[in-house]
């Protein structure tokens, strides 16, 4: 890689981001497919990035600097290489989210209102150990016509580099300067300082990684931080059910936000559910920590006050035991991140409630945590899960990438004929139609 500064870095990516907007799909496609058979074909030199990076990670954990939960995160292996090319086909396989027409409005006969999906312009993006990150937001970008800058964690950095230039020898025909990667902490700095260029940040990472990134920015931010996801074993949950569930959101792939940190389980089916699920983690190496009733029906450690609102990322599970449905309601807005949580039950009035109650951006019901995924979605991936509220919320697809604008079709009109005492009024009829620059559908 050149060594430019990030000023310039960031300069390029807006000059590519306005050519990269008028790209057809077609070649969008055509350099995503080129991307997941450039990641194939240099599977080895990936593999042997990776293996320095985990090296080195393991080397720091046995020092106590890294935990297990972030190397298994930033270890690959030649399946998940599979799954990012399967991933970056699936994006390309995504219909466009580009010249959608999502309002069409007759302001008066010759005279058409439009309103048209376009891209965000020149995104920043500040992400965690996982390589695959890269790959994702990359391909999400490039399909939403976005111009990216890439920020991966240092004990990434050998994987995320050869990811980076392995991607920008395979997407030669898109506008150069489309993808920048920046590797130095106070390249971040710099990046937080740029809000005449840059239109959207993406933090992901805990809650005070990304509160640091909203301080210092004036950036709008889209915030991907920890999942601290529960489960709610429901006096009406089938037992045997609600036991699969809570071991897939545990045990499945703790590492990541959408598995479970704390099982809260009714008070009425706690006695004979608790010792089967909890023999079930057991098994697999989970390490169960109660409160006081849980603790008097299940031998486990003691839960202090900070296990309920931890994201473990590993194999530790907080349990609670609830009277009611509301009071598990109350413990999971109280305590969650917002992200994902789950009820299990058979009585379709208490899961509504439950899914109506709770403040977060993915409520499941009978399903496990482990679902809040862009791809098991059906975006094709994700450039991360919007604990937020605005512009975009859960697992952030092509949609959470782009904008609409206003087109509209004249055939010269102009405001004073709809002003004073003889103003002509306006239609405002609603109508089917996408836009098509300079072809009316009107009268």
């Amino acid at each position: 890689m050149t060594d430019k500064s990030t000023e310039t870095k960031v300069s390029e990516a807006q000059s590519a981001a306005l050519e990269l907007a008028k790209l057809p799909e077609s070649e969008r496609n055509a350099a995503l497919y080129d991307i997941a058979d450039a990641i194939e074909a240099e599977r080895e030199r990936i593999l042997d990035a990776n293996e320095t990076d985990v090296e080195e990670a393991e080397e720091r954990l046995a020092e106590g600097e890294y935990t297990r939960a972030l190397v298994d995160r930033l270890e690959l292996s030649a399946s998940k290489l599979e799954s990012i090319t399967d991933m970056v086909r699936s994006v390309a396989d995504q219909g466009d989210p580009l010249d959608r027409t999502l309002e069409s409005r007759r302001l008066d006969s010759g005279l058409e209102l439009y309103k048209v999906s376009v891209p965000i312009g020149v995104i920043g993006t500040v992400f965690e150990s996982r390589p695959d990150a890269l790959v994702q937001i990359a391909a999400l970008s490039l399909k939403s016509g976005n111009a990216v800058i890439l920020k991966g964690g240092s004990e990434a950095s050998s994987s995320n580099r050869v990811l980076y230039e392995i991607i920008r020898e395979a997407t030669a025909g898109v506008p150069t300067g489309w993808a920048q990667l920046i590797e130095a902490r106070e390249d971040v700095d710099t990046m937080l300082g740029m809000d005449d260029s840059i239109d959207l940040l993406m933090p992901r990472g805990s809650s005070q990684f990304v509160s640091y990134i909203q301080d210092n920015t004036s950036i709008p931010v889209l915030g991907h931080t920890e999942g601290v996801c529960h489960v709610f074993v429901d006096r009406d949950a089938d037992l045997s059910m609600a036991t699969e569930i809570a071991y897939d959101a545990k045990v499945q792939y703790p590492a990541v936000c959408n598995a479970v940190e704390t099982l809260i389980v009714h008070q009425e089916v706690a006695e004979e559910f608790l010792p089967v699920v909890a023999e079930r983690y057991r098994e697999a190496d989970v390490e169960l920590r109660g409160d006081e009733t849980a603790r008097s029906i299940v031998e486990m450690k003691e839960a202090t006050e900070a296990d309920w609102s931890s994201e473990y990322g590993d194999l530790i599970l907080s349990i609670t035991i609830v009277d009611s449905l509301t009071d598990a309601i109350d413990h999971v807005n109280a305590y969650g991140s917002k992200h994902t949580e789950s009820i299990v039950t058979e009585t379709a009035a208490r899961a509504s409630t439950f899914m109506r109650s709770i403040d977060s951006a993915s409520v499941f019901h009978n399903a496990s945590t482990r679902f809040s995924d862009g791809y098991r979605f059906g975006l094709g991936a994700e450039v991360g899960i919007s604990t937020g509220k605005t512009h975009a919320r859960g697992p952030v697809g092509l949609d959470g990438l782009t904008t609409y604008k206003y087109h509209l079709e004249g055939s010269g009109q102009v405001v004073g004929t709809y002003a004073g005492d003889d103003a002509k009024p306006f239609l405002h009829e609603e109508f089917e139609g996408d836009w098509n620059p300079g072809h009316l559908s009107g009268e």
